[in-house]
């Protein structure tokens, strides 16, 4: 293809980008760019090793199986479409439960809980906390999270994942080419295990605690992915409800209608009977009535305080509001020309907000100048378990107390340790 006809095309009209990704491109052997010349335009063509191994990538052929190898084994009793849907389902409630928080222990209310694997991931992630000082829970990260639509939050989970993946001593290259590698596959078909690699076996392991594959332990030889992987490539959008946008994720349906009403008087309405719905609403709403098919709460100062200790903004809620409004909330407010939200309720959520942004002073103690990141890391934790530490710079080293004495005495232990040592 001549650089002409590529300068035709409307997104690469701009000059400096187009050059610049074009010298990117022939540094990695991508392209090859010939010289002008007065007889031939200047051409920009496919290397010949990058255009065999990207036929083979897009046909599945050569030793890379980019598609897979479907089992020939005996599939298990009662996998199918459906199947799949329910465990992946189950799957993901299971980490958003988790991520809000919302029954005791972090866990659902049959008493089920994402893998420690996930947990620990969600918290490297800063989804959520853990600890006295804060008292756990979600956080602002958490928060924006569970705003996203569901193949958006998939893909924020994977890629904190790959940015751990060296701690669980895995390749970040081999991860992020085996995840376009399920994206590939197809659901409802069993897929073989023998011709995966040693660590593509271990990351099978992380991505059935996501809930993006099905290993049956009758035949643990096989694999199944479910319709959280198969759409890892796919474009989907819209989805933003928390349950029933990850049930539309699972359906070939349109979006998800609103369910939330709210008045005047912060008097809030929910037409759901989904517990994870429910929770997320109960972070910054004083839930009332619960009854069949909806709940009953008020939109409080003191509902909003504690959602801002978590991280929790004021323009999340209303966010959140907004985006879950009942679609006769909606109709109306087209109707009249007037906002979603009535305004007398945005603007108190914001003033509750800038409320608690106040200063305050709280007497205490400041300790600073560690030796070293382990040492400072040891202290904290133990201020924190404590239930001392107000405060805390992780790239400063430095933090703030209420009390010193145990941490005073726990400083002096550990110095005679490394001393006998």
């Amino acid at each position: 293809m001549s650089v002409s006809t590529l300068a035709s095309f409307e997104y690469l009209e701009r000059l400096p980008e187009r050059d610049q990704s074009l010298s990117l491109l022939s540094r990695l052997h991508i392209v090859t760019i010939t010289a002008p010349s007065r007889d031939d335009p200047q051409k920009v063509s496919l290397t010949k090793n990058f255009r065999a191994s990207l036929r083979l990538a897009l046909t599945g052929g050569g030793e890379q199986q980019s598609f897979g190898i479907p089992s020939h084994d005996s599939t298990a009793s009662g996998v199918d479409a459906e199947f799949l849907d329910n465990y992946a389902r189950e799957r993901w409630e299971d980490i958003l439960h988790f991520v809000v928080n919302s029954v005791g222990n972090s866990m659902r209310q049959d008493g089920t809980g994402p893998p420690t694997s996930v947990r620990l991931l969600l918290e490297a992630g800063k989804l959520v906390t853990t600890g006295r000082r804060s008292g756990g829970g979600i956080t602002q990260a958490g928060f924006s999270f569970l705003l996203q639509e569901v193949n958006a939050q998939v893909w924020a989970l994977l890629l904190l994942w790959i940015e751990n993946a060296e701690k669980m001593e895995l390749e970040s290259v081999e991860v992020l080419s085996f995840l376009f590698m399920l994206g590939s596959l197809e659901l409802g078909k069993s897929y073989s295990t023998a011709t995966l690699s040693a660590s593509q076996r271990a990351m099978l392991k992380y991505l059935v605690d996501f809930g993006l594959v099905y290993s049956p332990s009758s035949t643990p030889q096989q694999f199944f992915p479910t319709r959280l992987s198969t759409t890892l490539t796919s474009d989907a959008s819209g989805l933003r409800s928390v349950s029933a946008g990850f049930d539309d994720a699972l359906k070939s349906e349109s979006g998800t209608k609103g369910f939330i009403i709210i008045e005047t008087n912060y008097r809030l309405y929910a037409y759901t009977n989904s517990p994870l719905q429910i929770a997320v609403l109960a972070l910054f709403t004083k839930m009332g009535v619960r009854y069949p098919n909806m709940v009953t709460g008020r939109v409080t100062r003191k509902s909003v305080a504690n959602a801002i200790s978590h991280g929790i903004t004021s323009d999340q809620i209303i966010s959140y509001l907004r985006a879950h409004a009942h679609p006769q909330l909606v109709k109306a407010a087209a109707v009249n020309g007037n906002p979603v939200l009535p305004p007398t309720v945005v603007d108190q959520i914001r003033l509750w907000q800038i409320e608690n942004e106040r200063m305050k002073a709280t007497a205490g103690f400041l300790f600073k100048e560690f030796e070293t990141q382990k040492e400072y890391e040891g202290c904290a934790r133990y201020a924190d378990e404590n239930g001392v530490l107000v405060w805390k710079n992780d790239a400063k080293r430095m933090f703030f107390v209420t009390r010193h004495e145990q941490l005073r005495d726990y400083l002096k232990s550990r110095k005679a340790r490394n001393d006998s040592q």
